[in-house]
């Protein structure tokens, strides 16, 4: 018995004694980034291409992406084609629809829903490229005012997006 934990030990210390590199390593932001290889990031102009148009929209997602992304990883963030990773695309859905119909067949709840295609270029390992469309809505009583809600909602939205973006990019999910 005594043997037996000597051999489990004397295993476990030569394990741990040539495999210095197999040390698991956990973050807890979902980022997935080996930082010896990837430094730099560059994060383009989101425009708005759909056909209904909230100009403040796109300046509240592109600062919630570059917030998010430098809040969460150490990459340092360039304007340069030369950077290790790249984000870009465009806002191409912006758009509402009625949900629910109340007993006067008007509309009780309106859905904003809003759609991003990105494209998730590594320069280092091609094969992680992403070129996809990202979508997300928030639900408002249709006896509110879009104005109202807007800003909001699409603070929201947004949010989530880049959630959703990050996970399917630096978190290599």
């Amino acid at each position: 018995m005594k043997s037996n934990r000597l051999i489990l030990a004397l295993c476990t210390l030569v394990c741990a004694f040539f495999a210095p590199g197999c040390v698991p390593r956990y973050t807890f932001n979902g980022s997935a980034i080996n930082y010896e290889i990837y430094k730099t990031v560059d994060i383009g102009n989101f425009p708005i291409r759909a056909s209904l148009v909230y100009p403040p929209l796109q300046q509240t997602f592109e600062n919630e992406l570059l917030n998010y992304v430098t809040r969460n990883t150490r990459l340092q963030e360039i304007d340069s084609n030369n950077a290790d990773l790249k984000l870009e695309g465009e806002i191409t859905g912006y758009s509402l629809s009625p949900q629910a119909v109340g007993t006067d067949a008007y509309a009780t709840e309106t859905r904003l829903t809003i759609t991003v295609h990105v494209k998730y270029t590594d320069t280092k390992n091609p094969a992680n490229n992403i070129d996809q469309n990202f979508s997300a809505y928030r639900q408002f009583d249709s006896s509110l005012m879009l104005t109202d809600v807007q800003d909001d909602l699409c603070q929201q939205i947004s949010e989530e997006i880049v959630n959703l973006i990050f996970n399917a990019t630096f978190g290599n999910w």
